[in-house]
């Protein structure tokens, strides 16, 4: 039979065997699905989002936290797409997952970053069809300085159709996996 002092010893080690295992080390890598899209046109700073684990946060060779567990993440950075340059970007990190015993596992974690497609592309089709347009017309119009100004005209046709149409935003689609790395060890609360 056990003592008093060696009871509590033992009580003491399972309490602490119990808590290592609620807790997550630095550069466990967590995978989550988004529930909503996030864009950069309407997502701001500290907006939060919420997720799903995408397979069991396994630790110690034990699933502290099952496939579906709901998953929360914020927003930590945004820029919205300029007209004719700077696509738009949007960063987020996961911030806390809920864990089989239904604690909560508050999170430090890497970002992921989601940038617009470059405008340089979709731009210079634009201008340059504008221009040839321009230029063909202005050339069965008025010959050679008809061609000329028809140029000029439909660049700037084109630049205007570039500038109406040419915000690139970021975006994260509803569904999306993705995989963060926790930074900081973290204990369940």
């Amino acid at each position: 039979m056990l003592s008093r002092f060696g009871t509590t010893i033992v009580v003491l080690l399972a309490l602490g065997v119990s808590a290592m295992a609620q807790s997550v080390s630095a550069g466990t890598r967590i995978t989550i699905r988004t529930d909503s899209q996030i864009n950069s046109a309407n997502a701001h700073v500290g907006q939060s989002f919420r997720a799903n684990l995408v397979k069991d946060l396994v630790v110690n060779g034990k699933a502290i936290a099952k496939a579906g567990a709901p998953a929360k993440g914020k927003v930590t950075y945004v820029k919205s797409s300029g007209r004719l340059h700077d696509p738009g970007e949007v960063t987020i990190r996961l911030t806390s997952v809920q864990l089989a015993d239904g604690k909560t596992l508050p999170l430090s974690t890497s970002g992921f970053r989601a940038k617009g497609k470059s405008h340089t592309k979709s731009n210079v089709t634009k201008i340059g069809s504008g221009a040839a347009a321009g230029a063909l017309i202005g050339g069965l119009a008025g010959g050679g300085k008809g061609a000329l100004i028809g140029t000029a005209v439909g660049a700037g046709a084109g630049t205007g159709v570039a500038a109406a149409t040419g915000k690139e935003e970021a975006v994260i689609h509803a569904e999306t996996a993705i995989t963060f790395t926790v930074t900081a060890k973290a204990a369940a609360k």
